[in-house]
């Protein structure tokens, strides 16, 4: 974190001057020093993801007295209110209305006008909070008064992210022919640093790859943000972890100090407590707290099953099978512990005649991104997966989590079944207990607050009581 704070906080004053060269085309062909040999060894670089449940950072509510303490949004204390009503311009509106968007979430209502007045923005949202377009609203409307390239630079952990993120940029942003360039790994250096200098209004990248092509150009590649008004860091507390510091550290230093800096995370860390010294501006700082923050909603049914761990994936197969045999058009999502262990249960199951995909980073990225897509249209009935898939991703039908392993820390195993139950439907959660589990789950029912029921398997007999 120090490495990344120390960046932005030295940044040189000439950054906020622009030079008048800057204004040229900068189309000039680039050179990229890294030999382009369709980038398999890439694959993995811009996700340094972790696949073993490590705890996600000490609670936030341990404030320093010098920290800053965050506005607590909620459902109960705001008035819902039309996008009209936040000063959102009227094609923006229509746009969203065309979308079935109508009236804003409380995240929304709290950054849009902010963002609008020119305030940088410190917030904690839950996933399925609608904070993609709490930034991307005022940033679209900023930029339809005065559009130019690279206006808005958007960084997210993961590829996926990335994709969803440029999705819902380009649909709201169709009625003004919105340039949008996602740049994540698996791609072709070459073809990348030619669309930064083709200067799109904006560019959602992973950090791992946007620094690669920075360092390996840096008066061409840098030049293209010298104007960028806009940097969000999407998800900043995975961000601020581990290789994600040094790959930061080019970023910020190609950005100019003259920019709203908005940075969105799901929970509040102790690397967040950090986040204000990051920003150029004292930022406007949120938590949304929600009805159920912390803990799963009650829409949700939890239950454990206990079984002996060398018989684990035998109890898996009758459940899922039970499960999907009793509700046909279900969809299921089974969590992993580890790449391996995702890859080997997904073909166990696809022996097993059942439509399963899976999703992990040593997946190439077309692969992951058709196994979503097919997941999320129903063409998948099961889909098996490492924790790179319990936040963030907008997957809104799930009808039932399976966790293959109890999660290490709690807030994995709330994330991870919160991908259930969304948006007001119900949904269930499934999880297995070997003799080595017991205290795991022990923390987890201590987190959420509730004891999970137990699913007593008895293959005798009738298929296991879901709703």
């Amino acid at each position: 974190m120090s490495k990344v704070c120390d960046a932005i906080l030295s940044d040189d004053e000439e950054d906020s001057v622009l030079d008048e060269e800057d204004q040229e085309d900068a189309s000039s062909s680039v050179v990229v020093k890294k030999e382009d040999s369709e980038d398999e060894s890439d694959e993995n670089e811009d996700e340094e993801e972790e696949e073993s449940d490590k705890d996600e950072g000490e609670e936030g509510s341990e404030f320093k007295s010098e920290d800053p303490k965050p506005v607590q949004l909620s459902e109960q204390n705001m008035t819902t209110k039309k996008f009209s009503e936040l000063g959102v311009c009227s094609w923006i509106s229509q746009q969203l209305n065309s979308m079935h968007i109508k009236t804003a979430t409380p995240v929304q209502m709290a950054c849009i006008p902010r963002i609008l007045d020119g305030s940088d923005i410190l917030g904690c949202a839950r996933t399925g909070t609608g904070k993609t377009l709490a930034f991307a609203i005022p940033i679209l409307q900023k930029l339809a008064i005065d559009p130019y390239g690279i206006f808005a630079l958007i960084l997210t952990p993961t590829r996926e992210l990335a994709f969803q993120i440029a999705d819902q940029f380009i649909a709201v942003g169709k009625p003004i022919t919105l340039k949008c360039s996602v740049i994540v790994g698996g791609r072709s250096l070459i073809q990348q640093a030619r669309e930064l200098t083709e200067r799109p209004h904006v560019v959602v990248a992973t950090p791992g790859r946007l620094a690669d092509l920075i360092e390996s150009d840096p008066e061409v590649i840098s030049k293209v943000f010298r104007k960028t008004q806009f940097f969000v860091l999407d998800e900043a507390d995975r961000m601020l972890e581990g290789p994600y510091n040094d790959q930061l550290k080019p970023i910020f230093q190609a950005l100019p100090q003259k920019r709203q800096t908005l940075l969105l995370s799901a929970t509040i860390t102790n690397n967040i407590n950090q986040l204000h010294k990051v920003s150029v501006r004292k930022p406007y700082f949120f938590e949304d707290k929600g009805k159920d923050d912390e803990t799963t909603v009650d829409r949700l049914e939890q239950k454990f099953v206990v079984c002996p761990v060398a018989v684990k994936d035998a109890y898996l197969v009758y459940v899922v099978k039970n499960y999907s045999e009793k509700n046909p058009k279900s969809s299921v999502m089974i969590f992993a512990q580890t790449c391996r262990e995702c890859q080997a249960l997904a073909y166990m199951f696809e022996g097993l005649g059942f439509r399963v995909g899976s999703l992990h980073s040593q997946i190439p990225q077309k692969q992951r991104l058709a196994s979503l897509s097919a997941f999320r249209s129903k063409t998948l009935q099961v889909i098996v997966c490492t924790d790179v898939a319990s936040r963030g991703l907008d997957i809104p039908h799930v009808d039932l989590v399976v966790n293959h392993n109890v999660p290490q820390c709690p807030k994995t195993y709330i994330h991870r079944v919160g991908r259930s139950a969304r948006a007001g439907r119900f949904g269930s959660a499934l999880s297995f207990v070997t003799q080595y589990d017991v205290e795991l789950l022990q923390a987890v029912e201590q987190a959420i607050g509730k004891k999970l029921d137990e699913l007593k398997v008895d293959r005798s007999e009738h298929s296991p009581n879901f709703r």
